[in-house]
């Protein structure tokens, strides 16, 4: 068997294109109550972010993205891959009310990513063969438009996309089962000089391998390296890229653009997901960007690299595991997590004119007993519909606080996402509602207060994506072999959620 790669992404910095300035990140706004979209952008331009992609059309981002100077790329999810094919109009209809439409409106639109990790194993071939005719369509319907030469087509795809004979980059080739298939749509984007938009993920190489070694995963390692002729690989980031690029070079694609679509560090969740090694590996990557450096095959072509992400996402799926919600470099609120230098004696500044709910929270009611039997229950409850509950586990920010501490964190996350809605503080008369802040003194475990938003639904010009099939990064199948030239990949989505209900009854 091959080695697998990693998979999957949103940070700043800049790309794999020669000459570019400034950082990119993805823009996930997954959260129940999402940073409004000026806010957001603000935040971006404020710490140097000239770049941004965008999972789907989302029409608060898109607008206030309108004349900002950001340069976006907006992605086509996989559940719209069978309409681009099958219907001859779709295709038109969808360049014209999310990308002409906005164009229009000046939104700097560059990239349309047509599909998202479609290629992914627990697909099962899915969607393989709707790539490229859901890719010729759009890229038609972008030229019949008139926005050919201004917005290009790419593909996102995963690191599981590519293996390796040898374990070295220099081995490096497309998994056997997808090898004509892609082949055939890197050919289309090379023929249309679009690039192709790989995710790399140093952090779940490590997460899921417990023989992976750390000090690799970083890009100012001290141990570890790697050596492959007369290269030798110091971090995963090189050895990833690298061996994508071998795998270009051995079906004559050696000249195809590359762009970093994804590649970060979560701060909370999980042992490793933590804010210290988040700023180490994010100061690595800035510096890197500034340096102006490609990797080892590709040295004076310095890629896009879009960082992920630029908030946290307190309503994303923890199937990928407890960390999932805690990728942003900023919290959910734009504040931050931890300072980063970014060159010419800037900081990372945190988001300004942030409005939040009321200064009250929900707790555990010191008359309740911790060893009711309703609590497991309610505990699930509120575990169920909030992420909040990410943050208590083993390696995670919130670990060290006794039983009843973490049944309030979780009862607050929950109140909190229901816009502090009196009946979200419940729990079968095991909680209450306090004024008092009840975040524990030691600082690094706080009890958060929902953002003040307009409640208004606002609804995408294309049909709303069904949840059964719609695409979510980072679910994978472990590969057999380990090599630290690759990354690899996640548990199948059985397993994790076994992972998942364990941590669940694991306090109680």
């Amino acid at each position: 068997m091959s080695i697998l790669l990693v998979l999957a992404f949103c940070l700043l910095w800049p790309g794999l294109t020669k000459n570019v300035a400034g950082f990119a990140c993805n823009w996930g706004r997954v959260s129940s109550q999402p940073l409004p979209g000026d806010i957001a952008v603000k935040l971006m331009k404020d710490n140097g972010f000239d770049k941004v992609k965008l999972f789907d059309p989302d029409p608060e981002a898109l607008k206030a993205l309108a004349n900002s100077g950001i340069k976006v790329m907006v992605g086509i999810p996989n559940v719209y891959l069978e309409e681009l094919v099958e219907n001859n109009n779709f295709a038109d209809d969808w360049v014209a009310q999310n990308v002409t439409a906005y164009v229009e409106d000046g939104v700097d639109i560059r990239y349309v990513a047509v599909s998202n990790e479609a290629f992914l194993m627990d697909f099962k071939d899915r969607f393989i063969h709707k790539v490229l005719p859901a890719l010729k369509a759009v890229k038609a319907s972008l030229d019949k438009a008139g926005l050919g030469k201004k917005v290009q087509v790419t593909i996102p795809i995963n690191a599981d996309i590519y293996e390796t004979s040898n374990g070295l980059p220099s081995g490096g080739d497309f998994r056997a089962n997808v090898t004509d298939e892609v082949v055939e749509i890197l050919k289309f984007l090379n023929d249309n000089n679009a690039p192709l938009a790989i995710n790399i993920y140093p952090y779940l190489s490590l997460y899921y391998d417990s023989h992976f070694p750390k000090e690799y995963a970083f890009f100012n390692a001290t141990a570890d390296s790697l050596v492959d002729g007369n290269i030798t690989y110091t971090n995963a980031f090189d050895g990833n890229l690298d061996t994508l690029i071998s795998a270009l070079e051995k079906h004559d694609l050696g000249s195809l653009s590359i762009i970093v679509g994804e590649v970060g560090w979560p701060t909370n969740g999980a042992v490793d997901a933590n804010i210290a090694n988040a700023q180490r590996f994010y100061q690595g990557l800035v510096d890197r960007i500034n340096s102006k450096k490609g990797p080892p095959k590709r040295p004076n072509e310095i890629p896009d690299v879009y960082m992920f992400g630029l908030l946290d996402e307190n309503s994303k799926s923890v199937l990928p595991g407890n960390f999932e919600p805690h990728w942003g470099i900023f919290n959910y609120d734009g504040s931050i997590k931890y300072q980063l230098d970014l060159g010419q004696g800037k900081k990372l500044v945190p988001a300004e004119d942030v409005k939040y709910m009321k200064k009250q929270w929900c707790v555990l009611d010191p008359e309740a007993n911790i060893d009711d039997p309703k609590m497991k229950e309610n505990w699930k409850i509120a575990c169920g519909a909030s992420t909040g509950c990410t943050s208590v586990g083993n390696g995670s920010i919130c670990e060290g606080l006794d039983n009843r501490t973490k049944a309030s964190y979780a009862f607050n996350s929950f109140y909190q996402v229901t816009n502090q809605n009196k009946d979200g503080c419940v729990f079968n008369g095991l909680a209450i509602i306090t004024d008092k802040d009840p975040s524990p003194s030691n600082g690094t475990c706080k009890f958060d207060i929902a953002l003040d938003v307009e409640k208004v639904v606002i609804t995408s010009p294309a049909p709303a994506p069904s949840p059964s099939i719609t695409a979510t990064s980072r679910v994978l199948e472990p590969g057999s072999k380990k090599s630290l030239a690759m990354a690899t990949n996640k548990p199948s989505s059985i397993v994790t959620m076994a992972m998942v209900l364990g941590f669940i009854f694991i306090i109680f």
